[in-house]
């Protein structure tokens, strides 16, 4: 039966469709008062299944501080990172500069924790890289007017930010993997994590600089638009995740819960009307090719 792969591929569309929902609010907004929106709202909704579960039992002292730490780098700094991105380059730039997290996590599980990586994973690297590459600079048609691929500010800047977004994923994730290979209940590790960004993002909220307020007004629509998000990504996508790893391969579930880059882009094609550049194709379908070769080693 296919059903563990048919979820895998689920928690990538709707990873994808949290993309595309997350532009208005998070331009309306602006990345922190997005990010801590989103992250109060899931830290809630994860504490009530851990309290209602006992899972919160799990979280003895030796794990809270990786996984506190964890949360730090790969969600406060890394989302933040991620939807200034966004708001820069609009989100099929955004999601393809993010999919670099899987290679960078290769790299680094190899530099600090001695994991093998082979000739295959290396040469799945260069087509990730090379795929966004490809997808930034020639994915892009001179006749494309939607405000998504308009590039805010700097090029350079835009891409600067999701590279430290895909970095601070890898090295979030690099933290938390020891701690998971205990057993520990993911949605219980989740929530402290989550929470630890939460926190983290009230706090700079309040200190009183222009540049951490929010752009405008947390209206009722857009909170809800917020919420939404949290709730397809975490609540859909991630136990979509998490069910499909539980009955399938890893190495296949990790390479098609991968695919969110070139599954953007028909619902991109559909939101704006406007069909993506052979370029974006392209370079979409060579990262994903790079991140099987990872994947599959």
């Amino acid at each position: 039966m296919l059903i563990y792969e048919v979820a895998a591929v689920a928690a990538a569309a709707c990873w994808a469709l949290t993309g595309i929902l997350a532009a208005a609010p998070a331009g309306h907004l602006g990345a922190l008062a997005f990010n801590r929106t989103r992250q109060i709202f899931v830290a809630c909704l994860l504490g009530v299944y851990v309290v209602a579960s006992g899972t919160w039992r799990e979280l003895q002292p030796e794990v809270l501080w990786p996984l506190m730490l964890s949360g730090f780098i790969g969600i406060f700094v890394g989302d933040t990172m991620l939807f200034t991105c966004l708001n820069r380059l609009g989100p099929r730039r955004a999601g393809i500069l993010f999919a670099l997290n899987a290679p960078i996590a290769a790299v680094l599980g190899w530099v600090v924790l001695g994991e093998r990586l082979s000739g295959i994973a290396v040469i799945g690297i260069a087509f990730t890289v090379g795929g966004v590459l490809l997808a930034i600079l020639f994915g892009q048609r001179k006749s494309q007017s939607h405000q998504w691929e308009a590039v805010k500010g700097p090029l350079w800047l835009g891409i600067l930010v999701g590279l430290l977004a895909a970095v601070s994923q890898a090295v979030g994730s690099l933290i938390a993997r020891p701690v998971m290979a205990t057993g520990i209940d993911p949605l219980a590790a989740s929530m402290l994590r989550v929470t630890v960004a939460a926190v983290g993002l009230t706090a700079l909220t309040r200190l009183p600089l222009a540049a951490v307020r929010p752009k405008g007004p947390l209206t009722r629509t857009v909170f809800l638009q917020t919420a939404l998000t949290g709730i397809i990504a975490l609540a859909f996508g991630m136990t979509l995740l998490l069910f499909a790893l539980s009955g399938g391969k890893v190495g296949i579930v990790s390479t098609l819960s991968a695919t969110t880059p070139v599954i953007i882009l028909p619902m991109l094609w559909l939101k704006t009307a406007q069909a993506p550049a052979p370029g974006a194709w392209a370079g979409a379908a060579l990262v994903v090719t790079g991140m099987a070769l990872i994947f599959l080693r």
